[in-house]
């Protein structure tokens, strides 16, 4: 038995933990209370405009096993869905959007399972409001009648609109566009329309009206923003006439005639007069008041007024009628009333037109001779016109116009009454101009003004111009342009010039005349105004190529006008190229060109455009020359006398060659010359005064210049070092010996460098010849024409020697080169021609040696311890 209960109470256990471990408990949400984010959806709120994909909740729940949960959304059969969830983090999303005015409560079945159980939940979303809609008005369209006699202030309809928003954002108040410009008011909460106070309707002035009327709404949120929408309408206001106005006669002033052949019982005339209140009218009822004198009378329906006598009984020309019209009203009451005054007149037939007279009676046409540019506002006094028309009063008014040519001449007067003299005056000179006009012809026009019939006549009048002079005579063109060849003999024609005066007669010939400081060599003929040149003039374009001066046209009455002649002299190739004074004899060194020059004293190109050429030359194949500067050089073989010697056996290298100039003018000129070549093989060193030696060769006189100015500069600085050396001993009251001074110089080194200049070197080569060594750039010998053969001893203070000053050569007598066809007399060239070749090399060689000199004057006046 112990052992049995000890058994039992342990299978009891075992059995109810069985039995609980089998059973598992539903999952459950959480409740987060009304304003949470997360839990079961209850009592959640959400705005109208919420954007679609919006994370707006968060289902949260859990199990009491702790077994993971899935979420699940469900919605009754036929609703739409709005949200979609994430079933394992419970995610809620806004899929479709929410319009509170469709759909303010959203069911929506929420769940939770955690596998076996699941447990749901009907739970109600709250959409709440976003102001999205605009106020719409209802009942339109607004169309209103209001008399025209409704009181100022008094209430005339009532409009109304609805916003579907709640809150400030369906709230609505009203306002008219335009309230200063129209006579209505509203009232912003009722919507009541109102007439303005102090404003009153007229339908005489205005039927209609019509008024924009807006609805705001209170404004409200919206996405994030403070929206405030707003309609319009237009409310029609018809205003109803009422009887407020009198009768008014239509087409006043009323005038009638009454013609000589008018039957008695005749209409003379209709007056009208309409009711003021056009929209409920009265009947008119018409009558004479006064006036009439028996002879008139009026219907009392229609206004008609006829004539009950004949007109030859009929005693005044003018009768003023008062007449009345009445309104009637349906019950046939007289209301208001309002007069008019007729004005008939007794006139007779219009059966005549007007008609011109002459001297001598009815005349159509009429002539006048007279001169051209008569004084505007004169008078045609040779012209007696008369104008009439035998009828009376209205019949016998008309116009008077000129008809052709507009603004030449006016009539007076323009308007005329029975009868008138008609004047014409001169308004526009200027266009009376024989030259356009020879006869000027108008039509004299008469045509009635208020008749029916228009009854005109016509009279011409002719104008026959005579001639005045008034006119200058007057070029083809302001200058003329011409060009002559300055071979041309003296008598030839240049140019012809025109003028033409429009006068008639003798006023109109021209007759020519030249003045000014250019026409000295020209003339023109007086009556064709052809210009041609004096019969002794030669032209030169050398000397002169431009010409200008003044041409004259005048006329008889001495009426004249001036245009500017231009004439050109054009270059003819009248000139050979002429060689320059240095070209007999040239010094050639070996490697260095020679020039040659020639001048065409042609005026312009190509004719002063000068070509080099070699045309004879013993033996040949040895010069070259350059077609262009004249430069003749050796062949590029020949680098020394050697190759000249194994050449020719003439020992001593003078060849003479033809040298040619020829322009390039049409046809070309030439001039040939002998030109003796002495070629040799440069042997001087290097320096600056065997460079000037060279330059000045085939000028001795230079040479002396500059060596007389170095001697009195080298005296000049003696006496200047005398006169320092003594007023320093002067100051000090003591004589130092020369020999203590010179002494104490340090004259080794600067001698060294002043002789170092001045040193010769022998050239490596040929190209190397006539160049100066020393601390500044080498000169280079433009002129290559020196031939310098012994170098001579150089001073021993070089000076820049002063520029020669060189007279220029009046009377010297001319001098021969003898060419191949015979022999050839060249014009001197002027100075500046012949300095162009060695001017640079000359102020270069100057600057040099004043430099030079200066360091030695520098080195001298040192003080010495």
């Amino acid at each position: 038995m112990k052992h049995v209960r000890h058994f039992t109470p342990s299978l009891f256990l075992s059995w109810v933990h069985v039995c609980l471990a089998q059973a598992n408990y539903a999952p459950y949400f959480f409740d987060n209370g009304a304003r949470s984010t997360n839990g079961n959806m209850a009592l959640l709120s959400l705005s109208e405009d919420t954007p679609v994909g919006t994370h707006v909740y968060t289902l949260n729940g859990t199990d009491p096993e702790g077994d993971p949960v899935t979420y699940d959304l469900t919605y009754e059969a036929g609703s739409r869905r709005y949200f979609s969830v994430d079933k394992n983090l419970g995610n809620v999303t806004l899929i479709e959007e929410l319009d509170r005015e469709k759909e303010d409560e959203i069911e929506v079945i929420v769940s939770i399972s955690d596998g076996l159980n699941t447990v749901s939940e009907k739970v109600r979303i709250l959409v709440m409001d976003a102001n999205d809609e605009s106020p719409e008005f209802i009942n339109t369209p607004y169309i209103v009648q209001v008399p025209e006699n409704a009181p100022s202030g008094s209430s005339i309809f009532k409009i109304e609109a609805v916003d579907k928003d709640t809150g400030s954002g369906g709230s609505i108040t009203y306002f008219l566009q335009n309230i200063h410009a129209n006579k209505f008011t509203i009232d912003r909460h009722s919507g009541v329309l109102r007439i303005k106070t102090g404003v009153t309707l007229d339908y005489e002035k205005s039927r209609t009206h019509f008024v924009v009327v807006v609805a705001k709404d209170g404004g409200g949120k919206l996405r994030g923003d403070n929206k405030v929408f707003s309609a319009t309408t237009t409310v029609t206001i018809n205003v109803e006439d009422i009887q407020d106005t009198p009768p008014m006669f239509i087409g006043t002033p009323y005038y009638g005639y009454v013609y000589e052949d008018t039957l008695a019982g005749s209409e003379v005339l209709t007056v009208v007069a309409l009711d003021g209140d056009r929209g409920n009218p009265n009947s008119i009822h018409y009558c004479i008041v006064n006036g009439d004198e028996g002879s008139f009378e009026i219907s009392n329906t229609t206004g008609a007024i006829s004539v009950i006598k004949s007109p030859n009984q009929l005693k005044k020309e003018v009768y003023e009628l008062k007449v009345q019209a009445s309104e009637v009203s349906p019950e046939g009451d007289v209301s208001v009333y309002a007069f008019a005054v007729v004005t008939i007149r007794v006139v007779d037939l219009n059966n005549h037109p007007p008609t011109f007279y002459g001297e001598n009676g009815p005349q159509n046409r009429f002539e006048l001779t007279m001169y051209e540019h008569p004084p505007e506002g004169e008078i045609l006094r040779g012209l007696k016109i008369t104008v009439n028309d035998s009828d009376q009063g209205a019949n016998a008014k008309f116009n008077l116009r000129l008809v052709g040519p507009g603004g030449i001449f006016r009539v007076v007067p323009q308007t005329v009454l029975n009868e008138a003299q008609v004047t014409i005056i001169v308004e526009n000179s200027a266009a009376i101009d024989y030259e356009k006009f020879k006869v000027l012809t108008f039509k004299l026009l008469a045509i009635e003004v208020n008749t029916p019939e228009k009854f005109s006549s016509t009279a011409d009048v002719v104008i026959r111009l005579l001639d005045t002079n008034d006119n200058v005579p007057k070029f083809s063109s302001d200058y003329y342009i011409a060009r002559i060849p300055e071979n041309s003999p003296g008598g030839s024609n240049v140019v012809a010039v025109t003028a033409t005066d429009p006068d008639s007669g003798l006023w109109g010939e021209v007759k020519y005349s030249i003045y000014g400081t250019g026409a000295d060599l020209f003339l023109i003929h007086p009556s064709t105004g052809i210009i041609y040149t004096q019969p002794w003039a030669v032209l030169d374009a050398e000397v002169n190529s431009k010409y200008n001066f003044y041409v004259k046209a005048e006329d008889t009455d001495g009426k004249y006008s001036l245009a500017e002649v231009f004439i050109t002299v054009l270059d003819v190739n009248d000139h050979s190229p002429e060689f320059n004074e240095n070209i007999q004899e040239k010094t050639m060194i070996i490697g260095s060109p020679v020039k040659i020059e020639a001048i065409d004293q042609d005026a312009e190109e190509p004719n002063n455009i000068v070509d080099y050429s070699i045309m004879q030359a013993d033996p040949a194949n040895v010069f070259d020359i350059d077609q262009s500067t004249g430069e003749i050089k050796l062949k590029s073989y020949i680098r020394s006398l050697d190759i000249i010697h194994n050449i020719t056996k003439n020992k001593d290298c003078i060849w003479s060659l033809v040298v040619q100039a020829k322009d390039r003018g049409s046809p070309s000129f030439s001039t040939t010359a002998v030109l003796k070549i002495d070629i040799t093989e440069e042997t001087l060193h290097k320096g600056p005064m065997a460079a000037f030696l060279m330059q000045t060769k085939d000028n001795p006189m230079k040479a002396l210049g500059v060596l007389a100015g170095v001697m009195g500069i080298m005296v000049l600085i003696t006496i200047m070092i005398s006169t320092a050396m003594f007023w320093r001993n002067k100051r000090s009251n003591k004589i130092t010996p020369v020999r203590r001074i010179i002494k104490k110089r340090q004259t080794p080194q600067p001698r060294t460098v002043r002789m170092e200049w001045l040193k010769f070197k022998r050239p490596s080569n040929a190209a190397e010849k006539f160049v100066v060594e020393d601390d500044t750039k080498s000169l280079h010998n433009e002129n290559s024409n020196n031939n310098v053969q012994v170098a001579p001893v150089p001073p021993t203070a070089p000076l820049p020697p002063p520029p020669p000053a060189l007279a220029p050569k009046v009377d010297s007598p001319g001098w021969r080169v003898p060419t191949v066809s015979g022999s050839l007399t060249p014009k001197y060239i002027n100075k500046q021609l012949k300095k162009r070749g060695h001017g640079s090399t000359h102020n270069a060689l100057v600057s040099e040696l004043k430099m030079k000199f200066e360091k030695r004057n520098a080195a001298f006046n040192e003080p010495h311890i």
